[in-house]
């Protein structure tokens, strides 16, 4: 009878949501116990966020679901308000005793996705370019090992040059380019096992001419993997952007992304939420195709900072697919602004991080 019941209970805990949210607290892991004894149900909560309003909302909601549940007559509810660690607290940690590979970038920005088909590898390209417009020596390595797209989004099929045991990178809209594609034969599959992913890593990062950077976008593959250990482990990264489209299903994804920066000491600089809203060309009103704010909440809840939002437009697919940009294409459009408002976010991020004092939000 007891287990009966606390299946019930579980099932009613799966219609309470968190605040601002549309994903029930036991999806998200929000329910750390469910305990029945008797007629007495006990269910304790552990929830990461620094909004102590919206949890003790939950807390609430919990002991109204559990006064609908027939055969509970007494409802204990524990909640475990658990603060998230300030990003970029352990920014000055060494990440190995190994030799840098890259000593002449001052900044690496590894730009992640929990996972694939947000728009990761789009935000990447666009967010190098716009930096380099902006001013700064700037270069973008495709550590998608196996599926690299940079040598399409950048229109490159030429092979790179080879000096001895030195690779020169391709140069493009003022950006130094890397990837395994312009060394792989087109359509030729990737079937690598994990050291062999971390060596290639390793070998397009050291193993190239970058020259002196100011910031080095590394585009990562989806997921958390071989790659993500070796990017933070082999190199001292500045901080880490995660990019993510509006619904739920991708932002928690995204929520174990961000996670795993924090637990190699990775500060995350933020959040861009891509493919946000798509606007009519022809009557100006806006859809939104994968609903909105979804990023910006999920920034609140995890207490980093929302970096910004870029609309969603075929014209963004036609430049990747062109290998021309869209903040090239369309220096003064939206689109390019709002790839501006990202860089100028990330670049102020970085630079808190790096003045004494100074806290990432």
């Amino acid at each position: 009878m007891s287990q009966q019941l606390e299946q019930q209970v579980w099932e009613r805990l799966k219609g309470v949501t968190f605040p601002g949210m549309t994903r029930d607290i036991v999806s998200f892991g929000f329910v750390d116990r469910v305990e029945v004894d008797g007629n007495t149900a006990r269910v304790g909560l552990a929830i990461t966020t620094q909004n102590s309003t919206a949890a003790n909302q939950v807390k609430e909601a919990v002991e109204a679901a559990l006064a609908e549940v027939e055969g509970v007559e007494t409802a204990e509810v524990a909640l475990h308000l658990i603060q998230p660690p300030p990003p970029g607290s352990s920014a000055q940690q060494a990440v190995s005793q190994a030799p840098n590979l890259i000593p002449d970038v001052r900044h690496v920005i590894a730009v992640a996705s929990g996972k694939g088909g947000v728009g990761k590898s789009t935000v990447a390209c666009n967010l190098a370019v716009r930096l380099a417009q902006l001013g700064h020596r700037t270069g973008l390595v495709d550590a998608d090992i196996y599926g690299p797209s940079l040598p399409l989004m950048f229109g490159i099929s030429a092979k790179p040059v080879v000096e001895g045991n030195r690779i020169h990178p391709f140069e493009k809209y003022g950006v130094k380019l890397m990837s395994l594609g312009f060394i792989l034969e087109t359509d030729t599959p990737v079937i690598w096992r994990g050291p062999m992913v971390m060596k290639a890593i390793e070998q397009l990062l050291g193993d190239v001419e970058w020259g002196a950077l100011d910031y080095l976008i590394v585009d990562l593959p989806p997921g958390t993997g071989d790659a993500h250990l070796t990017i933070s482990q082999r190199v001292p990264l500045a901080g880490a952007v995660i990019v993510t489209t509006p619904q739920d299903i991708a932002l928690i994804d995204a929520r174990k992304g961000l996670a795993m920066f924090r637990k190699v000491n990775v500060p995350v600089l933020g959040i861009v939420e891509n493919m946000s809203g798509f606007a009519c060309p022809h009557c100006g009103e806006t859809t939104d195709i994968f609903k909105r704010g979804g990023g910006e909440r999920t920034a609140e809840l995890l207490r980093c900072s929302f970096l910004g939002a870029i609309p969603l437009d075929p014209a963004i697919v036609e430049g990747g697919d062109s290998g021309t940009p869209i903040v090239v294409s369309q220096p003064d459009g939206v689109h390019a602004e709002s790839f501006k408002t990202v860089a100028e976010a990330a670049i102020s991020k970085v630079a808190a991080m790096r003045s004494p004092g100074l806290t990432i939000s």
